[in-house]
């Protein structure tokens, strides 16, 4: 299975696919952008999993207990009801996400300048067939 393929499977098909894509987004779009992301996962200790997801090296897998340790289960909380879901069903879809993601957006090994929402909008809006 190609890294398209596994983030088609990741989000899955359903009513929940662009709000998911959107919940992503919001994330990686919010203050700090990326940049934000990154700094979460270095101050919880686990900067090279992210650092992994931005290199060219091989993605690091991240478990949902870990990536809710990062993101705070206040905000896993908040999207996870927007979306229908329970919390723990949300870190699952989103560690089997966001190193897909990530990785593509930094396709040179280093967190690009510019509109990061545009370029993620972009990305996913190409993985299911929307521009």
């Amino acid at each position: 299975m190609d890294l398209m393929d596994s983030l088609k499977s990741a989000v899955g098909g359903g009513d929940q696919k662009e709000d998911l894509m959107s919940s992503v987004m919001q994330l990686l779009g919010g203050q700090g952008g990326l940049q934000n992301l990154i700094g979460q996962f270095d101050a919880k200790g686990l900067g090279d999993i992210i650092g992994s997801w931005v290199g060219t090296g091989q993605n690091k897998s991240i478990s949902p207990d870990q990536l809710q340790k990062i993101l705070g289960s206040d905000v896993l909380s908040g999207i996870a009801s927007k979306l229908g879901l329970n919390a723990n069903d949300l870190s699952s879809q989103l560690s089997n996400l966001l190193p897909g993601v990530v990785d593509k957006l930094t396709p040179e090994g280093k967190v690009p300048e510019g509109d990061i929402m545009s370029q993620a909008s972009d990305l996913l809006g190409g993985l299911f067939g929307k521009k």
